[in-house]
């Protein structure tokens, strides 16, 4: 009986000793196919990132050794304050970010017109949301015509209308910023148009059968069941809408470039002139950290907030 008893333990030692050996090999071979994916992210994400906080703490240039680096705590962050350029670059990304809330509410009326009220639904789909994929540089370069003081057809037009000083847009302090978040709008309206037709197109038809046998009229039907409903997607373009808008670059770069006299600078913008025209790394680091913080912060407040009018 115990020969027996011996035997079975033995047996189940090296069954357990198998098993071991082919979970370690899953393991192994698991790691190694996902080795080249955590060798690039660790690389091109982390570690720049981890190099960005610990520089932020330095007063370093792009044509020093790494031996000229010095410390200097928090001074670059205190520098920040006084900083006029970064301080107007912040008031002008705060602006920029009502773009968001005004595509919004464009993209859902346009959505529900277009999946209640409207044939050829794929042409419309598609015309929207051609600016969306088109590229920026081209959709810029022929922005930059409209809006050209004098010969553009946009101030021809306001001319022709009997407007004898239309606005210089784009070459006008006052005006600049408020093209570039026009621009961003009419970019943006067909990404939102398909994500808010998705989210039309999920809601159960019963509802509105059952509010309009209750006489219901268009109003009541769109505050009670289709705001609700589509409320998910209205967050995730909310978040996504926001930290995108503290990454435009591109419209800047190309258009303004910051201009005139620096009503249109962003953060990423003034990070770029910090960083790779006058080369100093340590000052732009401390820019790049704030504009880390703020886009985490406004990140977790939406998503605690959300609780309140989210309904899934």
């Amino acid at each position: 009986m115990s020969t027996k008893t011996e035997v079975s333990t033995s047996s189940d030692v090296s069954l357990r000793k198998k098993r071991g050996a082919v979970k370690r090999t899953e393991s192994l071979a698991g790691f190694l196919f996902v080795s080249p994916m955590l060798i690039g992210v660790s690389i091109l994400v982390l570690l720049p990132i981890f190099a960005t906080f610990i520089l932020s703490f330095a007063d370093w240039k792009f044509i020093q050794s790494i031996d000229q680096l010095k410390w200097v705590g928090f001074d670059n962050f205190k520098d920040l304050m006084d900083d006029k350029v970064f301080l107007k670059s912040l008031l002008n990304n705060a602006l920029f970010i009502f773009t968001v809330p005004i595509c919004m509410a464009i993209s859902l009326l346009l959505a529900v017109v277009i999946d209640k009220s409207v044939y050829m639904k794929s042409y419309f789909k598609v015309a929207f949301f051609m600016p969306y994929i088109s590229s920026v540089v081209a959709i810029a370069v022929v922005w930059q015509v409209l809006f050209h003081p004098s010969a553009g057809p946009i101030n021809q037009t306001l001319m022709a209308l009997g407007i004898a000083d239309p606005p210089k847009w784009i070459a006008d302090p006052d005006f600049a910023l408020i093209s570039v978040m026009l621009i961003q709008i009419w970019i943006s309206i067909g990404f939102n148009l398909i994500i808010y037709i998705a989210g039309l197109q999920s809601i159960p038809q019963e509802l509105y059968e059952a509010a309009d046998m209750d006489g219901a009229n268009s109003w009541v039907k769109f505050r009670h069941i289709t705001f609700p409903m589509v409320s998910p997607t209205s967050f995730f373009l909310l978040i996504t809408g926001i930290i995108s808008t503290f990454k435009v670059f591109d419209l800047i770069a190309v258009l303004t470039k910051g201009g005139p006299l620096h009503s249109t600078s962003m953060l990423v913008w003034h990070l770029y002139d910090t960083a790779f025209v006058n080369l100093d790394i340590g000052y732009s680091s401390a820019i790049a950290v704030i504009l880390f913080l703020i886009v985490f912060l406004i990140t977790i407040f939406q998503w605690i907030g959300q609780k309140k009018w989210v309904n899934y």
